[in-house]
């Protein structure tokens, strides 16, 4: 698909994502990236719309998708930086020390190589099936289940790690 025919087929539906987008995020901001997103993928992999019986049913799947990603990623944020909030009446030392451990934790999942990483993220924190995160990676389902497993293991095995270390620490 040329630009021409992009420009006549895929951005009139806009609009029509713009709407379902805000129905979905409730945030007109959230609904713009959103389609912003959706029209980006669609460029993207504009070489095989035509293998879709419909563009717009199409677009209008993508564009849940991704809301639903951002509702995703929003919603676990949120609880993570919530944190706080759930420790109640806690001493300002222990709100602290939840803190460290919310950055911790954040490092840790951040440890595994970029590839690993981003199919943790996707599988465990965005709920993707592994097929989607093969067709979106390129990788094949058997790299996506090593992948996994590796970048799984790499989190669990510095998680124990600094747990032991700490121990260590309060018997000294």
């Amino acid at each position: 698909m040329e630009l021409n025919e992009f420009k006549i087929s895929v951005l009139p539906l806009r609009p029509k994502l713009l709407n379902y987008a805000r129905k979905l995020t409730e945030s007109p901001e959230d609904a713009e990236d959103a389609v912003q997103e959706v029209l980006l993928k669609l460029w993207n992999n504009r070489l095989e719309l035509d293998q879709y019986r419909s563009i717009e049913a199409f677009a209008m799947t993508l564009t849940h998708n991704v809301c639903m990603d951002q509702w995703r990623r929003n919603r676990d944020n949120s609880s993570i930086d919530q944190l706080q909030t759930v420790a109640g009446g806690r001493t300002p030392d222990h709100l602290l020390e939840l803190k460290d451990e919310v950055k911790l934790i954040r490092a840790i999942i951040d440890s595994p190589p970029p590839l690993q990483r981003t199919i943790m993220r996707m599988k465990d924190v965005e709920e993707y099936e592994s097929e989607e995160i093969a067709q979106i990676t390129g990788c094949s389902a058997e790299a996506i289940r090593s992948n996994l497993s590796r970048a799984r293991k790499k989190v669990r095995d510095i998680y124990l790690q600094t747990i032991q270390e700490r121990k260590r620490r309060k018997q000294s």
